[in-house]
C-alpha cells in the first residue's frame, strides 16, 4: 500500500510518514505499518531522519549508480533471454514491440509511453527465465518509476528507441547473446545520458 503510494507520487520526496496517520489512512494497526516502513527503508524508498521517517528524495549520484546497476542487469537479462527464450516468450516480446510501434506518439501521454516501454523490457526479463534477475530488476525498476518525466519524451528519441528495440528483438530471435547484451547495454547508456540532461535542465535557475 505505502510502496504503491510512493511510486504513484502520492507521497512525494521528503514527505513525512507518520505511523499513526498511516495506520488511520489504511485502517490497520501500527504494527504492519512499522514493518512496511522498515522494508521500504531496506529498499531505499524511505529514510530515517532522527526519529522521523520520510520518503527519500532524488539524488543525482544515486541515479547514476542505479543506471549502472540496471545496465548490468539488463545486459544479463538480454543475453539470458537470447539463450533461453521459448517460442511463446519471443511472441510476447514481438507483440510488446509492435504495441510500441503502433502507439501514436503525438497522442500518447508520458505515462503511456513509459508503460509500453516498461512492458517491452519486462517481456525480455521474463524470457530470461531467471528468478534472481527478475527479482533484482523489479526492485530497481521501482526507483526509475519514481523519477519525474520520461527519457522518451521527444519524437526523435522515441523513434530511436523503436529502432534499438527492433535490433534487440532480432538478436534475441537469432539467439545471439553477445549482440543482445551489447544492444541492451548501449540502450541504457543513452537513456542515462538523457536523464542526466533532464536533471541538469531541471536544476537551472532562470535569469531574472
Amino acid at each position: 500500500m505505502i510502496r504503491n503510494a510512493i511510486i504513484a507520487q502520492e507521497f512525494p520526496p521528503k514527505a513525512q510518514l507518520v505511523e499513526t496517520a498511516l495506520a488511520k489512512k489504511y485502517n490497520v494497526s501500527r504494527t504492519p505499518i512499522r514493518e512496511a516502513l522498515r522494508r521500504l527503508e531496506t529498499e531505499g524508498l524511505v529514510e530515517r531522519i532522527g526519529s522521523r521517517m520520510q520518503v527519500r528524495e532524488y539524488r543525482p549520484e544515486e541515479m547514476l549508480d542505479l543506471y549502472e546497476v540496471r545496465s548490468f542487469l539488463e545486459e544479463a537479462a538480454a543475453k539470458t533471454a537470447a539463450l533461453r527464450h521459448t517460442d511463446m516468450d519471443l511472441m510476447l516480446i514481438e507483440r510488446a514491440h509492435q504495441s510500441m510501434v503502433d502507439l501514436k506518439f503525438e497522442e500518447a501521454t508520458a505515462a503511456q509511453l513509459a508503460a509500453v516501454n516498461r512492458t517491452f523490457h519486462e517481456r525480455i526479463w521474463a524470457a530470461s527465465h531467471s528468478a534472481a534477475l527478475l527479482d533484482l530488476l523489479d526492485r530497481i525498476l521501482v526507483h526509475f518509476i519514481r523519477y519525474p518525466g520520461t527519457t522518451l519524451a521527444t519524437p526523435a528519441r522515441w523513434n530511436q528507441v523503436l529502432k534499438e528495440h527492433e535490433e534487440l528483438v532480432a538478436a534475441i530471435r537469432d539467439r545471439d547473446a553477445e549482440r543482445a547484451g551489447k544492444i541492451a547495454s548501449a540502450h541504457l547508456e543513452v537513456a542515462k545520458n538523457i536523464r542526466i540532461e533532464m536533471y541538469i535542465d531541471a536544476q537551472e535557475i532562470p535569469a531574472p
